[in-house]
């Protein structure tokens, strides 16, 4: 595995993260280094399975790879990478052996989700619902190991999350700024009327202190 960047070759360092091992860089007790944005594992093993990416010196990450490395006859194909909402999504379940008997049966999240004599299942238009945990099995046989289907919002439902936001703000504004206007308004009324009261006290006072003197 290599990290790549074409303004940047240098600084970049792979790393993975495992359920058994948890999150170290290449050299560090899994792989070899042949460059500092190069990583080699010589034997892999199902406990190699897991998730892995690029960083850099400064903390940027490439996106992460789901890796699942098998000793079972039985194989499910998935998108490594995240794929897009809206996208069309095939699972490929493969056996050692092949049989015409064979039905294959797919799980998502330890549920099963439908049953094919093909192999293959696909997923028309993803969304973020079906992000999860999959595995296929066959019939009279063993299962697969299970490898994780990652989705992302796509570049038209952030821009339609930024409008709804935007369309909420204005929402807000059109039915809180009346009611704010009314507010100063009368808070302004209601300082006038104290100045009055107040200008026509201090008067009646001046007043009475004449009418005293006079008396």
């Amino acid at each position: 595995m290599s990290c790549e960047d074409v303004l940047n070759s240098t600084g970049w360092k792979v790393k993975r993260k495992t359920l058994e091992g948890g999150v170290r860089p290449c050299s560090l007790g899994w792989g070899s280094t042949s460059s500092g944005s190069t990583c080699i594992i010589g034997n892999i093993y199902p406990s190699d399975g897991g998730v892995y990416w690029c960083e850099s010196v400064d903390g940027k990450q490439s996106n992460g790879v789901n890796i699942t490395i098998t000793d079972r006859t039985v194989i499910l194909e998935s998108p490594a990478l995240p794929v897009s909402e809206g996208a069309a999504v095939t699972l490929y379940c493969k056996a050692e052996t092949r049989s015409p008997d064979h039905v294959f049966n797919f799980y998502k999240d330890g549920r099963p989700i439908g049953s094919s004599s093909t192999g293959q299942m696909t997923i028309h238009s993803v969304s973020k619902s079906d992000e999860g945990l999959y595995m296929c099995s066959v019939s009279g046989g063993e299962e697969s190991r299970a490898s994780w289907l990652a989705v992302e919002a796509s570049s038209s439902s952030r821009t339609a999350s930024c409008s709804v936001s935007v369309l909420k703000i204005m929402f807000h504004l059109l039915v809180g700024t009346p009611y704010l206007l009314s507010t100063i308004l009368l808070g302004l009324i209601y300082r006038d009327r104290r100045r009055a009261a107040q200008t026509v006290a201090k008067r009646r006072g001046s007043n009475d202190v004449i009418m005293d003197i006079v008396v």
